[in-house]
């Protein structure tokens, strides 16, 4: 768990000047004193699912429980701690310089889309980690390919914290991540929000746009 612990002092260590400024010293020192307990009691209990496509994603789960945990223990609603999560995680990718996001993206691209097939092997062959995600591959042409998650292990280890209240809020980073890595992605449908599956839509050297104020009753 190095890289989930790594995650969480980056993204607390972005938090804290602005949670000083927007809120308040005491503010900042509760939901740190909050954040730290919490991740001290999920950081034993989360699963290794191994070396898994989602890795990054499921490293990062931990931070938003105890964030959310924390924030939801100081009076937030879930949706204004969904948006302090938005907020956040945006504070956690800008630490990445603006003109080194496309090649890490393009890389990213490129790899994933024959990870991702070969984790659905993975998957049909019942290899997985059950906290793993279950998905399935389609690849459309040189420059689009999908995938459906039917299973989701961000929200599998979520229950275990009660913290599924984090949800759909939570899924909607993606579309702030690929607008900031300035890649192509869409969706209409998550787990989260009740739908079947999540159908994740990937374009290599496409684009995404972030603008949470249009809402998302169409790109889930």
């Amino acid at each position: 768990m190095d890289r989930a612990k790594l995650l969480y002092r980056l993204g607390m260590r972005r938090a804290k000047e602005r949670m000083l400024n927007d809120f308040g010293n005491g503010f900042w020192e509760e939901f740190k004193a909050n954040a730290d307990g919490w991740m001290q009691e999920i950081l034993p209990r989360v699963p290794d699912i191994g070396n898994s496509v989602f890795r990054t994603s499921y490293d990062m789960c931990p931070s938003y429980i105890a964030w959310y945990k924390s924030l939801m223990a100081m009076g937030f609603s879930s949706e204004e701690a969904g948006e302090e999560l938005w907020v956040m995680s945006e504070d956690l990718l800008e630490l990445i310089p603006k003109r080194l996001l496309k090649v890490p993206m393009k890389g990213y691209m490129a790899g994933f889309r024959d990870d991702a097939a070969l984790h659905e092997q993975r998957g049909k062959a019942g290899k997985l980690h059950p906290y793993d995600w279950q998905i399935v591959f389609t690849d459309q042409d040189d420059d689009h390919f999908e995938i459906d998650i039917t299973e989701c292990a961000m929200m599998k280890l979520s229950e275990d914290f009660d913290a599924l209240g984090m949800f759909p809020a939570v899924c909607r980073i993606d579309f702030l991540a690929a607008n900031i890595m300035e890649g192509g992605f869409s969706r209409t449908k998550t787990l989260a929000d009740g739908d079947d599956c999540c159908n994740c839509m990937y374009e290599v050297g496409g684009t995404c746009e972030w603008n949470p104020e249009r809402g998302f009753t169409d790109r889930k």
